[in-house]
């Protein structure tokens, strides 16, 4: 029921083209992702937006889920809390590694860690909830 990196891969270029995250690995307990830091992803004060680093943790999460449970489309976001700990770099990557802490039949919830590319220091922490739509309640189909 799970799915591979290469199949999130392709659902992700179809269904989010518009999408700057790049998957690096996918297995049954987790992802890791990574966004390049350009111009464009940085707030006054040359540091990485914080929508940016949000945005790349909750599609980290969303490929960990969709790694464990299948393509799963309708799965969404019910809630991203995230800590800002350390200005990251400017200059490198942003890396997302997500892992799912538990995988029930109606919610999923993980974990990411956020880091600058190279370096050991976690520059933000999210955890998020996922509702994976059930087949009764999937009235959109």
């Amino acid at each position: 029921m799970s799915a591979t990196k290469e199949e999130i891969v392709a659902f992700l270029a179809s269904e989010f083209p518009q999408t700057k995250c790049v998957v690096e690995a996918v297995d049954q307990d987790g992802a890791t992702l990574s966004h390049d830091i350009g111009v464009g992803e940085l707030r006054p004060g040359g540091t990485v937006s914080g929508p940016v680093m949000m945005g790349l943790a909750d599609v980290a999460l969303y490929v960990a889920i969709l790694g464990k449970i299948g393509i799963v489309p309708l799965t969404v976001t019910t809630s991203l809390t995230i800590n800002f700990l350390r200005k990251p770099s400017a200059e490198t990557r942003i890396i997302a590694k997500c892992q799912l802490l538990k995988i029930g039949r109606s919610l999923i919830v993980g974990e990411v860690s956020l880091y600058s590319e190279g370096l050991s220091d976690v520059v933000a922490h999210v955890v998020g909830t996922y509702a994976v739509p059930t087949k009764s309640s999937s009235a959109l189909d």
